[in-house]
């Protein structure tokens, strides 16, 4: 599957595959890169997410104003919806380690960042006391390339720059991306951008 064809709009979904087959799971990055060689430049970790599953925006909000994202923790998918209804994606995710570092309900993004700076939580430093307190932009961040805040203090949806997390329980409570992919969302979402975790 190419770049050019990993993601479409609602439409030519529709077109594709039928409406008797919506529920039918997606192909993904993640099935995809699952079958890299080992020691290869695209190395992965060894797993399939099943969670690749079309979902209905409504069954999660009341409207799309601003476009919406659905991160399913259990399924380590992010979905999101564009306002206007022609654009649907799915990415995998990285999810918190644990349930006590998940936070779930509704906020929405208040900030996006180009090469965002990291600084651990206050928690983060109490559970890890030898972590750097200051990773600036580049390859050792572990935020990536990209982040867009959200309302909740410290959250963030952000991308990646150890992409064996992706499709697991990884992060201290963010939702992690990998870099090609929050690129494609960061320029799609927009401050404002509903979000809902569940």
């Amino acid at each position: 599957m190419t770049r050019q064809n990993r993601f479409m709009t609602r439409r030519q979904f529709g077109k594709s595959l039928g409406a008797a087959s919506l529920a039918m799971p997606l192909l993904s990055p993640a099935i995809l890169r699952a079958q890299a060689t080992p020691g290869s430049e695209t190395e992965a970790p060894q797993y399939v997410s099943t969670a690749f599953v079309t979902k209905r925006w409504e069954d999660y909000f009341d409207n799309r104003r601003n476009g919406v994202i659905l991160v399913d923790t259990a399924g380590r998918v992010l979905h999101f919806w564009s306002e206007d209804g022609e654009t649907y994606m799915i990415f995998p995710t990285s999810v918190p380690l644990s349930e006590e570092l998940t936070r779930r309900g509704r906020t929405r993004i208040v900030r996006k960042v180009v090469g965002p700076e990291w600084r651990p939580t206050p928690n983060m430093l109490r559970r890890e006391p030898d972590l750097p307190k200051y990773i600036g932009p580049g390859p050792e961040n572990p935020l990536g390339t990209h982040a867009m805040y959200l309302s909740w203090r410290y959250y963030r949806i952000h991308g990646t720059n150890d992409t064996r997390k992706i499709g697991r329980q990884a992060s201290n409570g963010c939702i992690g991306l990998y870099n090609e992919d929050i690129k494609i969302l960061f320029d799609m979402a927009i401050v404002g951008t509903q979000v809902l975790l569940v």
